[in-house]
């Protein structure tokens, strides 16, 4: 079990109603910080809080550095249930080397009843393939955030991912009112392998999301909430 490096110092945000939150004094706040000292202004917000995970390429950064500054964090993977042999080897390594306070959240129809349905993967021109989205990603979070409320959702987004995601700052609000940081957004690709290796972290770079069918292309969770 890895020992959380730091714990908050001080929970000084504690009262703040998160409706009320300015998103950009926070981002004014937060330009320039460390991702380590943005994920310690997340969680000092003490508000219900939820890392999310897809157990993909480069995953391993953001887990660990959550899990060193607040052991026992909420850990939310939902599990689309098309991930690789390999994949699901990686997580479950990286669940027991981080001591992950991990919840699962797996689509309500299996994926031997969705490839009857559906062919298999529907193409993203498919007009299945909105559905697909739905059942195996959308919805499954759809049902965690209801069952688990977060107020705070840090995420591990980075700009050079997608077109999207070079318009987002580190702190915004989803469309139902949670607050979402992203404390990776300007890290590059390199910065990433380089903490990876410097914490002899495993990695997992065949990560498959049949959702997107590119690995510039949004899944849908990230417009959608």
């Amino acid at each position: 079990m890895l020992a959380a490096e730091n714990t908050v110092p001080e929970l000084s945000n504690l009262d703040i109603n998160i409706a009320d939150l300015e998103l950009e004094d926070a981002n004014a706040q937060l330009a320039g910080k460390s991702a380590q000292e943005i994920i310690r202004w997340a969680i000092s917000l003490g508000k219900r809080t939820i890392t999310t995970t897809t157990f993909g390429d480069h995953s391993a950064v953001l887990l660990h550095m959550v899990s060193r500054i607040q052991y026992n964090s909420k850990i939310l993977w939902i599990d689309t249930g098309y991930n690789s042999s390999a994949t699901y080897r990686f997580a479950n390594k990286l669940i027991n080397e981080l001591d992950l306070n991990i919840d699962v959240y797996t689509p309500l129809i299996t994926t031997a009843r969705l490839n009857v349905m559906m062919g298999g993967i529907p193409d993203v021109d498919d007009p299945l393939h909105e559905e697909f989205t739905e059942q195996v990603k959308l919805e499954p979070f759809k049902r965690a955030t209801d069952t688990l409320k977060p107020e705070v959702w840090i995420t591990g987004l980075r700009k050079d991912q997608t077109e999207f995601r070079k318009t987002l700052d580190i702190v915004s609000r989803s469309k139902e009112g949670i607050i979402k940081v992203a404390p990776l957004l300007s890290w590059s690709e390199q910065q990433m392998n380089e903490y990876l290796e410097k914490h002899s972290l495993p990695n997992e770079p065949d990560y498959f999301d049949p959702t997107k069918a590119q690995e510039t292309r949004e899944c849908g969770l990230h417009t959608r909430f």
